[in-house]
């Protein structure tokens, strides 16, 4: 990707994310930072790549999450080719989701 996007201000919005320390603490940044069609976008696509990357098909996909196939499209193409922001999140997580259940139960 283009390195033309980054500046100050995405400096900023990027150190913004770094800095969330917990699930709560990132619903009220994106409360206040995004629309809830854009949150829920972004929720789209990143369960999108999770389902891709587990081999499920595009009509499988549009069945579970909804997206178009364009939207389905557009991410594989960053799946395949993009950065591994996709990849290196969603292993993160896979990890870091059984952290938060734990603390849920507590």
């Amino acid at each position: 990707m283009s390195l033309e996007w980054k500046d100050e201000f995405t400096d900023q919005l990027c150190d913004s994310i770094v800095a969330i320390t917990d699930r709560e603490e990132a619903y009220r940044f994106l409360e206040d930072v995004a629309t809830f069609s854009e949150i829920r976008a972004f929720a789209q696509r990143l369960q999108v790549a999770s389902l891709l990357l587990k081999g499920m098909s595009y009509p499988q996909i549009v069945q579970a999450t909804g997206a178009s196939t364009a939207t389905i499209s557009r991410v594989k193409k960053f799946v395949e080719y993009g950065s591994d922001g996709y990849r290196d999140v969603l292993a993160k997580l896979s990890g870091g989701q059984k952290e938060e259940d734990k603390k849920k139960k507590k």
